[in-house]
């Protein structure tokens, strides 16, 4: 059995900011991945994803040249080229971890599934280590839903999809939160055609039914087919592709496609790591029940990412190792601490932070909100760019920010300013004397507040 200061479960985002701090402190470090390093953003996730995103807005943006006043000619989609960045991009990430890990004398990679025998021990394969410290950052997979005849299915989800080499004809897609938004967008516009199937009443059930319903506008305006409350029945492979069943507001139809994503939600990997050897508890939903310090029921050891339910973005698991290494040498950043921030990656994106509006209603606060349409913003009527709208949120009290909503061009990085701000304490009233850089989207956003009024609930 061979002992560790430090044992990481997994190689996603938290990994590479863990070992960050750790290696330099010459501790010995064991690292144990079964599957590709770099975790599911660098995989399958942000990292692939993205690029796919640029080429699909460049395509977008090639065929307005009337609008912009140039002429092209026809333009043809490469998907070899297409997947080639994809895959050059994403390799980078990949072997770059990897090379640092096996270049760093004491981090030992070990490769393989671990799993608990002990509080602190974990076996790989025929072999058993030990550490002081460890950290399970195992993340997430695919929900599958259950679906009559889904298992005679070679349905896709969005890894299968990436590594397609094909371009899918027609795409059928289940589930209407981000990963489908974004999947459905993407391949529209390389030329696919898409319908997305979604249970709830609206796109992205956990967003405000404007901010939900302005990105189902623009979808739909590029082709994109979206069937709310559409409940998937049963589906089966066929000479021609896939037959999906589904009940869409009590009446019965069927979707034909060639390829079948699903994009239905995600569960955690907790179950892979036999928890109960080791004492570790789990919520009713899988995810690993941790304190404002990411540390388990058993002393010693964290967990972080996805795994814990406290976020499932990069961000928040880079921010869960800061929040663990910042406790581990003496500091107080607490999960808690943490003002939620996040972006769905379409065109125009959107950014978010903090409440919703119907979750700032739902507090019992009283409640200001203003909004502003891009069209209304020059610098986006400079770019062609005025799809969307910008929603703050501000407690009467407090003249606090409560949450803020960007839908349009640069939303995904506008955000992070409400996030600061938020994150700072700073009033409306000091915000709103704030100089920004002419001509910018961002310069605006102070304005908006002029129009300041209580929201109310609808």
């Amino acid at each position: 059995m061979q002992h560790y200061e430090h044992l990481i479960l997994g190689t996603g985002q938290a990994t590479g900011t863990l070992l960050g701090k750790l290696i330099p402190t010459g501790a010995s470090i064991a690292v144990i991945e079964e599957a590709k390093v770099g975790g599911s953003c660098v995989n399958f996730g942000c990292t692939p994803t993205k690029t796919l995103v640029a080429s699909a807005k460049a395509l977008f943006q090639a065929k307005r040249g009337d609008f912009y006043g140039f002429e092209t000619g026809e333009i043809k989609v490469d998907y070899d080229k297409i997947r080639a960045r994809m895959n050059a991009v994403r390799s980078a990430s990949n072997t770059g971890l990897t090379n640092w890990m096996e270049s760093s004398p004491n981090v030992d990679l070990i490769r393989g599934r671990g799993s608990f025998v002990g509080p602190k021990i974990i076996k790989v394969g025929a072999k058993l280590v030990t550490a002081e410290k460890i950290y399970i950052n195992v993340g997430t997979r695919p929900r599958v839903p259950t679906i009559e005849g889904i298992d005679g299915v070679d349905w896709m989800d969005s890894a299968k999809l990436l590594d397609k080499t094909d371009l899918p004809d027609r795409l059928i897609i289940i589930g209407g939160g981000y990963i489908g938004a974004e999947y459905a967008q993407v391949y529209r516009r390389f030329g696919a055609s898409v319908t997305l199937i979604q249970g709830a009443d609206q796109l992205m059930p956990r967003e405000d039914k404007d901010v939900a319903s302005a990105i189902q506008a623009f979808l739909e305006e590029e082709g994109i087919e979206i069937l709310c409350r559409a409940k998937a029945r049963a589906v089966k492979q066929t000479d021609k592709g896939i037959e999906l069943a589904i009940s869409l507001d009590g009446e019965d139809k069927t979707i034909y496609g060639t390829d079948l994503l699903i994009a239905t939600g995600r569960i955690p990997n907790s179950d892979t790591l036999n928890l109960e050897a080791a004492g570790i508890v789990t919520n009713q939903r899988g995810y690993i029940e941790v304190d404002d310090y990411c540390r388990t029921a058993v002393e010693g050891v964290f967990a972080l990412g996805d795994v814990n339910g406290h976020g499932a973005f990069t961000h928040t698991s880079v921010n869960d190792a800061e929040i663990v290494l910042d406790h581990l040498f003496g500091g107080t950043r607490s999960i808690s601490q943490r003002k939620l921030v996040y972006a769905l990656f379409t065109d125009p994106p959107l950014g978010r932070v903090g409440m919703s509006e119907k979750e700032a209603l739902a507090s019992g606060r009283k409640v200001l909100k203003a909004t502003r349409p891009m069209s209304r913003i020059s610098r986006a009527k400079e770019m062609g760019e005025t799809k969307g709208f910008a929603k703050l949120l501000v407690d009467a009290e407090t003249d606090l920010i409560l949450g803020a909503s960007i839908l349009g061009v640069g939303g995904d990085e506008i955000i992070n300013m409400f996030a600061a701000i938020m994150h700072s304490g700073i009033e409306c009233r000091n915000y709103r004397r704030v100089v920004l850089v002419h001509p910018t989207v961002s310069e605006l956003m102070p304005w908006i507040l002029d129009g300041i009024k209580e929201a109310r609930a609808e």
